[in-house]
């Protein structure tokens, strides 16, 4: 025997000897119920002033300030912005000053008051009951109405559905009116429902159960009509913007001014091609246009940090994709642009601070690598940008009030997450907190990797993190579960720590793969309005390029590649199942959009327009038309009670899968919505261990499950 041949098996011998003294993460370990080769650090949630960082110690509990530079340590109590706070309870208005016992405002009986939302000033309480616009004055509870019109169809101050889900967005609970900043007024939005398709929801609860009626317009329906109007806080005859509620339109959510003399709204037509600001006078409703920006695909109305306000109260901060990237630029109150801020072929993420003594904006973006974030400054000319940030990670920043110095949490796939203290020139002041254990070596853990594959046109290099088995060995097979989402703009790979929630299926011999498609965002607005009148076209090309790719591998199994995801990734893995059948095996989806003329007017015409412009893209885009090539197995999951996505889109699929005789998995949870239930999710969490396990790895589930 040769002395090569000699050497290299006892090289494979001690690889072999050192792998199997390593531990194996335990059933907790592996799902992250007990620490294993990360340790719990300290948080670092912001900054107390310009010279001390707040730190949340990990052992107590307790927050704490520091100095940047002595690193002197004294307990930390954040400032109370209010001692103010006024809630509903018991269907009325309450509010309570630090302390003291809570004192009633409202005596409404048995209509409950919504959203009360406190003025600058605090002496009024604004809110929302039965459709109509009230305030309530503090010192002595006497009551202001506002509106009088409400109905079942008319909202005042209050959102019709498809705002509050689409353009104002979930978080403000419906609430659809603004205080001006001096107190003195309020604006607010009046939607009338009248026109707007009403959407049947069957509650199944009791003995005879219910109906919840919502106005829910599909796409290419009729839209709810719009006012936006002003009262002054001691009541007034209504000054209505000078729009007209006829046209077919949308608003976007507005800005007061900082001398409450004008409010900035948002206007957008149907097609969402066309966004304007306009200049609004509350005290006649009059208004100027100050901006105007037309794309040929669409314009995202609920688009973040669309304007920010400097305290200048000379300028704001526009953020706009309209070059095929999202940029800041620089404009006068006016409308008047001064410079851009950024440009090029990479994306801004968010603002971090706006130094206005230096001229100087700190943001986040994406550009040195689409799947990481770092943090950038550059003067108000738009010359002198700098990188910060450092290495191939992914950052997450907070900045000093002063900007000279900043914290950042950062990792990727194969280093968990770092915290170090650095200063506005990018020099690392100090490493604050490491959370790779001290026995992150002894574990025997499947390997996680990011990195691209050429599509197949070649246009794009799509990306991919991939987790491999615990001790990968290519002469095996494997199967894989492949996670997406797939929706526009709304990539899911990110170059960042996965802790152990990938290692249990990596211990047991399971391929984990995450990845997006050329219009996930990663290409900015110029890969997304790829998109534009065919949804399910291009991602299902992509995520079919990925599925050759990984099934020309001698070590994938060619027969079990599962496909999984969620609204969104629901409709993706029906695709899959039907369109895609000869390349996926196996799905998963969850609450799936199934044909688009069953989604809302506002997010489904953004992409698609309506129905009756672009029938051939509906029809292409739905799953019903590719039913008769479904194979494999597919399980859908839905809420009976889902508001957003209707469970009518997976009964439709389930009455064409039926007709054809197919095999498949349903399973409808009662009470929930588009999400679970906390009682049907952890149902839901079994029965996806439980396909895993039949489908994928062909054994029983383990004990530790049931």
């Amino acid at each position: 025997m040769n002395k090569i041949l000699v050497k290299s098996l006892i090289g494979l011998l001690f690889v072999t000897q050192l792998q199997a003294q390593k531990k194996t993460l335990s059933f907790a370990q592996a799902w992250g119920q007990e620490t294993s080769i990360t340790k719990p650090i300290n948080q670092y949630t912001g900054w107390a002033d310009n010279d001390h960082y707040i730190e949340r110690d990990v052992t107590d509990g307790k927050l704490y300030q520091v100095h940047v530079k002595t690193g002197e340590r004294i307990s930390y109590t954040p400032p109370v912005k209010s001692d103010t706070e006024v809630f509903v309870k018991d269907k009325d208005i309450y509010i309570r000053y630090g302390n003291d016992p809570d004192r009633r405002l409202t005596q409404s009986s048995d209509i409950e008051e919504k959203n009360p939302t406190l003025s600058p000033d605090g002496k009024y309480v604004a809110f929302t009951r039965d459709n109509d616009l009230y305030s309530v004055k503090v010192d002595d509870g006497s009551e202001i109405r506002y509106t009088s019109d409400g109905t079942d169809v008319i909202y005042n101050g209050w959102s019709s559905w498809v705002y509050y889900e689409e353009i104002l967005g979930r978080p403000t609970n419906y609430k659809a009116f603004w205080w001006s900043p001096d107190s003195k007024q309020l604006a607010f939005m009046r939607f009338d429902d009248t026109q707007v398709p009403m959407f049947p929801i069957y509650v199944s609860k009791g003995q005879h159960g219910y109906l919840e009626e919502t106005r829910y317009p599909k796409a290419g329906d009729p839209n709810p009509e719009v006012k936006v109007g002003f009262v002054k806080v001691e009541g007034s005859p209504i000054v209505w913007a000078d729009f007209n509620e006829k046209d077919d339109q949308y608003f976007g959510e507005p800005y007061w001014s900082f001398d409450s003399q004008s409010i900035m709204v948002q206007w957008m037509n149907r097609d969402q091609t066309n966004l304007k600001f306009y200049s609004v006078k509350p005290t006649d409703g009059s208004k100027i246009e100050i901006y105007d920006e037309k794309q040929p695909t669409w314009i995202n109305l609920d688009h973040s940090e669309r304007i920010t306000y400097l305290a200048d109260n000379k300028h704001y901060i526009l953020k706009s994709d309209r070059t095929g990237w999202a940029h800041y630029y620089l404009y006068t109150l006016e409308g008047k642009l001064v410079n851009p801020l950024t440009f090029g072929n990479w994306q801004v993420m968010s603002l971090e601070l706006i130094d206005e003594k230096n001229k100087v904006v700190y943001f986040t973006a994406r550009k040195e690598n689409s799947a990481t974030v770092d943090l950038y400054r550059v003067d108000y000319t738009g010359k002198r940008l700098k990188r910060l940030t450092f290495g191939d990670y992914t950052h997450q920043v907070k900045v000093s009030p002063d900007g000279k110095h900043f914290i950042t949490n950062y990792s990727n796939v194969s280093t968990p997450n770092k915290v170090v203290l650095v200063d506005n020139k990018g020099k690392l002041i100090k490493e604050l907190a490491d959370s790779k254990g001290s026995h992150f070596g002894d574990y025997n853990i499947g390997k996680t990797e990011y990195f691209t594959i050429p599509s197949e046109d070649g246009k794009f290099d799509l990306p991919i993190i991939i987790t491999y088995p615990v001790d990968f060995d290519e002469s095996k097979v494997y199967p894989v579960i492949m996670s997406i989402y797939g929706g526009p703009d709304a990539g899911t790979v990110r170059n960042t720590w996965k802790g152990t929630s990938n290692q249990y299926w990596a211990k047991e011999g399971i391929i984990q793969i995450v990845c997006d498609h050329r219009a996930s965002g990663h290409f900015g607005k110029q890969g997304v309005a790829l998109m534009h009148r065919n949804l399910g076209k291009w991602e299902m090309i992509d995520y079919i390029t990925i599925a050759k790719w990984l099934k020309a591998k001698p070590w994938v199994a060619n027969n079990k590649l599962l496909i999984t995801g969620h609204s969104y990734g629901g409709y993706m893995t029906c695709l899959a199942l039907t369109k895609g059948a000869d390349y996926f095996d196996y799905g998963i989806a969850g609450a799936p959009v199934t044909s688009w003329e069953l989604y809302d007017t506002h997010y489904t015409e953004r992409w698609m327009d309506t129905p009756q412009d672009n029938s051939l893209g509906y029809q292409a885009g739905s799953i019903l038309t590719y039913v008769d090539k479904y194979k494999g197995g597919l399980r859908i999951m839905h809420g009976d009670i889902d508001d957003n996505v209707h469970m009518q889109n997976t009964m439709q699929l389930v009455d064409a899968l039926t007709d054809r005789d197919v095999p498949f998995e349903l399973m409808i949870y009662p009470g929930s919505r588009h999400g679970f239930a906390r009682s049907k999710s952890a149902y839901d969490f079994k029965e996806r261990v439980r396909f895993y396990y039949h489908y994928l790895l062909e054994k029983p589930v383990p004990e530790e499950f049931k």
